[in-house]
C-alpha cells in the first residue's frame, strides 16, 4: 500500500429540509388548523479514527465528501427525515485544517476519537409552530439552513512513542527490523526508504512502544532538500528520539548535521528526550568504537549506546534505555502547524 500523508478534499454537510405549509382538512375537523411540519437535519461529515488505518491514500482517489439534504416537512404534522451523517475513517494522527482559513479543525490521535468537520444544516420549521391566539392560520414556513462546505487540507503524523532519525543509509531501517517484526525496505544504498515505518518493540510480555524509522535527512531538509520537510513533521508526535549514527561515517558531522535540521524545523523538538545510537560497530574495532563514543558524548551531552543493528549487538541496554526515557516524559503538546 503505497504511504500518503497529504490530502485536499472537498467536504460538503447536506442542507436542512424546509418546513412545511399545510393544514388539515378532515371531515370532522374542518377547522383542524396549521399542521406543517419541520424539515429534516441535513448530514453532517464526521472524520473518525481508525487504527486498522496508516495512510490518507483513499482520499486521492475520493476528493469529494458529500453529505445528503434533510428531507422537507410534510402535512399532518409529519417532520422529514434527518439524513444520515457521513462518518469517514481517517488514520491516528491526522489533523484536519481549514484550507481558506488555514485553521486546525481537528487533531485526531486516539483511536475512537472523533470530530465534525462539516455541520449538517438545520431543518426549517413547519406552519404549524406558529400558530398563536391571534395567528390561527399561519402561512409561514421557514426554510432549512444550508450545510457547512470547505476545502480541507489533511496532514497525517504518526504516532509513535519513539523515532529513529539520522542521515540515509545510517542503519535506521535495519535497527527498527532487529527490535521489531516491521519490515521496511533495506539495502546498502542510500534513501531506501521513502516514507515512514512503524514497528512495536516489546519490552515484556506487557508493556511495549512503537518505534518509527523516519526516512532519512539531509543538510537543508528543512528547506524540502532531499525527502526534505515532507517526513520531518512525522517527529513531531514522538517522545523520544534516537539519533542513529554510522560510526564508520563521521559520527560527529552526521549528528550536528541532523540536529540543525530538526531545530531549523521546530526549535521546540530540541528539548525532546534524546539518545544516540552509534551503528554498524561490527566494521570498525573496538578501541575506534570506544574513542567515537567518548567524542559522541562530549558533543551531545546525551547517552550513547554502541550498537550494530545488523548483528544484533548492543540492542538490549538501548531498548531499556529508550523504555526508561519514555516512562519518565509525558506525552508531547500539541503539534506545530
Amino acid at each position: 500500500m503505497r504511504f500518503i500523508d497529504e490530502a485536499r478534499v472537498f467536504v460538503h454537510a447536506g442542507k436542512g429540509g424546509n418546513g412545511a405549509i399545510a393544514f388539515l382538512r378532515e371531515k370532522f375537523r374542518p377547522f383542524g388548523g396549521p399542521a406543517g411540519g419541520n424539515g429534516g437535519r441535513g448530514g453532517s461529515v464526521i472524520f473518525k479514527v481508525d487504527e486498522g488505518l496508516s495512510t490518507l491514500l483513499d482520499f486521492k482517489y475520493q476528493p469529494r465528501l458529500v453529505a445528503k439534504d434533510g428531507e422537507d416537512g410534510r402535512g399532518k404534522e409529519q417532520y422529514g427525515h434527518g439524513a444520515d451523517d457521513v462518518v469517514v475513517r481517517v488514520p491516528p494522527g491526522t489533523i484536519v485544517f481549514d484550507e481558506e482559513t488555514g485553521n486546525t479543525l481537528a487533531d485526531l490521535v486516539m483511536p475512537g476519537d472523533s470530530a465534525v468537520i462539516a455541520q449538517g444544516g438545520e431543518g426549517g420549521r413547519g406552519n404549524m409552530h406558529f400558530s398563536s391566539s391571534t395567528r390561527r392560520s399561519p402561512r409561514i414556513a421557514t426554510p432549512g439552513t444550508p450545510g457547512e462546505q470547505r476545502w480541507i487540507r489533511m496532514e497525517l503524523r504518526l504516532v509513535a512513542e519513539a523515532g529513529l532519525v539520522g542521515l540515509p543509509n545510517a542503519g535506521k531501517s535495519t535497527l527498527l527490523t532487529a527490535l521489531s517484526a516491521a519490515r521496511p525496505k533495506i539495502a546498502p544504498y542510500p534513501f531506501t526508504t521513502l516514507a515512514p515505518n512503524i514497528g512495536r518493540v516489546s519490552i515484556s510480555d506487557e508493556e511495549s512502544f512503537t518505534l518509527a524509522d523516519i526516512p532519512g535527512l539531509i543538510e537543508g531538509a528543512h528547506l524540502g532538500q532531499g525527502l526534505g520537510i515532507r517526513f520531518l513533521r512525522h517527529i513531531t508526535r514522538t517522545r523520544v528520539l534516537i539519533y542513529v549514527l554510522d560510526v564508520a561515517e563521521k559520527p560527529e558531522q552526521a549528528f550536528v548535521t541532523v540536529r540543525g535540521e530538526i531545530e531549523a524545523f521546530d526549535p521546540a523538538l530540541m528539548i525532546r528526550p534524546a539518545i544516540v545510537a552509534l551503528n554498524k560497530i561490527d566494521l570498525i574495532d573496538t578501541a575506534e568504537v570506544a574513542k567515537a563514543a567518548r567524542k559522541i558524548r562530549k558533543l551531545t551531552g546525551l547517552e550513547v549506546f554502541a550498537i550494530s543493528a545488523d548483528k544484533s549487538k548492543g540492542l538490549a541496554p538501548l531498548v531499556e534505555a529508550i523504555a526508561r526515557m519514555l516512562h519518565q516524559v509525558d506525552q508531547p503538546a500539541a503539534c506545530r502547524s
